[in-house]
């Protein structure tokens, strides 16, 4: 039985020119969080297991990969470590860690694979790369502000023209389930089914509310709120309860303090959620004509470097969802960089000076390419050489090496020209200045 050689489902192989532009992207988003002063973090693949468990609600622990004890423990099935399912746990770790050795407040920017033991789908993948930032140290609403701000820009960099992030608060939501006067031990199960109101239809949720414990009229009221999309007969719910107002000066502030953006750029959504349990203020998605769910999201999440062992400070940050961008964009192939100098290989005795040659243009920060087929037919190394799109080729059989000459092909006009081999990094160099 042949065996299979196609990558694990849920993961990919990714080549030259996919390659490229992934981290073409990847580059345009670090200078869109750099202009924002934040710091690069990078973190281990895996962490403990009881440091991720427990931080992304009953969904999301059940997503997390597991990785059994080693060794003379292996046999007991058990788990002690896993991979990393998101880079904000891993970052509340680090401040918990080495907090005294971080600047405060901490602003930092992480790109990175994480793992999720998900089902695969179209642009649904087990590993995938998250771009992350974070402050951490930082009550201040303008916080909030400027990760909403700097996760703009790096959507904006990914080339992505419409765009709108969906903003709420997680003391609106809370205020929200006051005002329904929905039991405080229910209140995350039903957060979790609201969440669901862009996947199923209005009834198909209030009926999941109620197989959660929530009486038929406080479902089905709680459900037409939010699936009114109008956010001012959910304000009138919200105005009587102290969360409730709470979460909607947080709202309103936010969006004062995003107003430089295109208009309808940010826009209160009181049916959005977040799921994950450690959120604690405001929260936002992206959404973005074209793409399939949020392209971004993120929020204020106090209280989870404490939880980690840290000292209690309040946090906030911003993910954007670049796989799910880079899946639905048209692919374009991006083009190999072209060589400066392709050398033939034609003579074995003049194999040492081709490779000084090429060492030292190399050096300069020359692209240099040597043929490495087994071939020695001239016609083959020029065609690999015009496949490479090199500028010029260096041609040195045995007549040339004999008398210490190297030929130097200009693959636009066709020329060649004769150098002493001696001189040859030097005219090439002047070739490839006035080219």
């Amino acid at each position: 039985m042949a065996q299979n050689a196609e990558p694990p489902s849920g993961t990919r192989d990714f080549l030259a020119a996919e390659l490229r532009r992934r981290e073409r992207a990847f580059a345009s988003v670090r200078a869109a969080f750099e202009r924002y002063g934040f710091e690069p973090l990078q973190t281990p693949a895996f962490e403990r297991l009881d440091v991720l468990t427990g931080k992304y609600g009953d969904e999301g622990d059940k997503l997390i990969f597991k990785i059994l004890r080693r060794g003379e423990h292996e046999a007991t099935g058990e788990a002690d470590l896993a991979l990393r399912y998101d880079l904000t746990v891993p970052l509340a770790r680090v401040v918990a860690t080495h907090g005294n050795r971080l600047p405060m407040p901490y602003r930092r920017y992480a790109l990175g694979p994480v793992w999720r033991a998900d089902r695969p789908g179209k642009g649904r993948f087990r590993e995938f790369t998250q771009c992350d930032i974070d402050i951490v140290g930082a009550s201040s609403p303008v916080a909030d502000a400027e990760t909403l701000l700097a996760v703009n820009d790096g959507i904006a960099a990914l080339g992505i023209p419409e765009f709108r992030f969906e903003i709420n608060s997680r003391q609106a939501l809370h205020g929200l389930l006051d005002a329904y006067r929905v039991p405080e031990e229910l209140g995350g199960r039903v957060l979790i089914t609201l969440d669901k109101l862009d996947k199923l239809a209005p009834d198909a949720v209030a009926a999941e509310l109620e197989t959660r414990g929530l009486a038929g009229d406080i479902a089905a009221g709680l459900v037409a709120d939010l699936a009114a999309e109008d956010p001012e007969r959910v304000r009138k719910q919200l105005d009587g309860t102290e969360r409730g107002r709470a979460g909607l000066a947080e709202v309103d502030r936010l969006l004062a303090l995003t107003a430089s953006l295109p208009a309808g750029r940010v826009a209160f959504i009181p049916r959005m959620v977040r799921g994950l349990d450690y959120y604690t203020g405001p929260i936002f998605e992206v959404t973005a004509p074209g793409f399939t769910g949020s392209i971004a999201s993120g929020g204020r999440y106090d209280g989870l470097v404490a939880a980690l062992g840290g000292p209690d400070l309040p946090a906030c940050g911003g993910s954007i969802g670049i796989e799910r961008i880079l899946s639905q964009q048209t692919d374009t192939e991006a083009d190999a960089p072209a060589l400066d100098v392709a050398i033939t290989v034609l003579a074995e005795e003049a194999e040492p000076a081709l490779l000084a040659l090429a060492g030292e243009l190399r050096a300069e920060g020359r692209r240099v390419g040597t043929y490495l087929g087994s071939s020695g037919k001239i016609a083959k190394q020029l065609k690999w050489a015009n496949d490479q799109r090199a500028r010029f080729v260096v041609l040195l059989g045995p007549r040339e090496y004999e008398r210490g000459v190297a030929t130097l092909r200009d693959m636009a006009s066709g020329e060649q020209t004769e150098a002493p081999l001696a001189e040859a990094a030097a005219r090439l160099r002047a070739l490839l200045g006035a080219s």
